[in-house]
């Protein structure tokens, strides 16, 4: 038997040092633009960056150490020489006399003309009937559906059709508008002497040519621009820079190496066991452990009958025909639409019956409607009726 437990006791370990060498960052690497590549130049202000831009440099997309000059480019002029009117062609002008001879013929005296006369409008009395109240319909409380059901409940209004009243007017219509006629009246003429033109006067040109005169004159052909380009472009003089000078500086970022101390092993405590004692001694062993004897008794059951609630009740408005909305035509045309349809209302004598139920309630299944014992609005139109 065990005579004293195994056990154990916690011995410190104390904790390793190390060193490791970490490279900071001291100072982070940049881009920037400058006058020129020397570190210690000042940087290129905005408005030299903003004509280097303006003129097609492409600052984003530059390679560090590439520099930009500017160039004055002058007005460019020419000499030409052109011939400068100096006296435009011209006509001389001669008249010659016109030539006479003395005639008889007719002379108008009074031109001819119209002459406009009013004719008064005609009217006329006409009598006419115009709608005093347009038709229309009303919901009023019906006295029962068409048909006996004994389980309807609630109240049925039934929407009934008001013709429309007419009264008769008499009022005064233009017969013949208001006219005017126009009326010729014949010129008058009477006969003259008169001079009558034979050939009228003549004109005699003569072509006086122009005259002209040679000039020199200076013209301009480009105005005066300012050109950025790669320093190492020669397209351009190096007379024409104008000292204007961009450069594209980078520097690279700078790290310094440190050495810091780490643990390399933490403190720690290690475990130390001391092993159980033991000696032989003679006890009771449980060779069964005591239990538990149970008998099954089944269960008994029987039958009971209980009801349970599928939907609650509830009032719903249906649009049915009822007596205050219905005439024996209107049934009459339902049988016959029935009938039509291949459906067996019975007899066509506009009483509704089992027959005429029936055969709506199979037309009502056969066209997805609703399929009550009504005779519903629905069902009415679908039937081709109009109330």
């Amino acid at each position: 038997m065990l005579v004293k437990e195994a056990s154990f006791y916690m011995q410190p370990v104390p904790v390793v040092y190390g060193t490791e060498k970490e490279s900071r960052l001291v100072e982070e690497g940049q881009k920037f633009w400058s006058v020129n590549l020397e570190k210690s130049a000042a940087p290129a202000s905005h408005e030299l960056l903003a004509a280097a831009k303006n003129h097609g440099i492409n600052l984003e997309s530059a390679t560090p150490g590439t520099c930009y000059h500017e160039h004055y480019i002058p007005a460019q002029y020419e000499t030409i020489s052109e011939q400068v009117l100096v006296e435009e062609a011209y006509d001389q002008v001669s008249v010659s006399e016109a030539k006479y001879n003395w005639i008889e013929k007719e002379v108008l005296v009074r031109e001819a003309s119209t002459k406009l006369v009013s004719e008064p409008a005609v009217y006329e009395t006409v009598t006419e009937q115009i709608i005093n109240k347009p038709a229309h319909t009303v919901w009023k409380k019906g006295t029962g559906p068409i048909q006996r059901i004994d389980e309807a409940t609630g109240e049925i209004m039934c929407l009934i059709g008001i013709p429309a009243t007419y009264k008769t007017i008499s009022k005064r219509v233009l017969k013949t508008a208001a006219a005017t006629s126009t009326i010729e009246v014949l010129a008058q003429y009477k006969s003259v002497k008169v001079r009558e033109l034979v050939s009228g006067p003549a004109e005699i040109h003569n072509q006086v040519p122009a005259k002209y005169k040679a000039l020199s004159s200076v013209r301009k052909t480009a105005d005066k621009s300012f050109v950025w380009h790669e320093i190492h472009n020669k397209e351009h003089p190096t007379s024409t820079r104008t000292g204007n000078k961009i450069c594209l500086i980078e520097t690279q970022p700078r790290y310094q190496t440190i050495t810091k101390t780490i643990v390399k092993t933490p403190a720690s405590t290690q475990r130390v066991e001391i092993a159980a004692e033991y000696k032989t001694v003679e006890v009771n062993k449980v060779v069964a452990e005591a239990q538990q004897m149970r008998e099954v008794i089944p269960a008994r059951y029987e039958s009971v009958t209980s009801q349970a609630l599928e939907s609650d009740g509830f009032m719903e408005w249906q649009s049915i025909l009822c007596e205050t909305n219905m005439t024996a035509g209107t049934i009459d045309s339902i049988q016959r639409a029935l009938s039509a349809k291949g459906y067996n209302p019975g007899a066509i004598d506009g009483i509704i019956g089992r027959n005429t139920i029936n055969a709506v309630n199979q037309f009502q299944v056969d066209n997805n409607l609703p399929t009550d014992k009504y005779i519903n609005i629905e069902t009415v139109r679908a039937l081709g009726i109009n109330l």
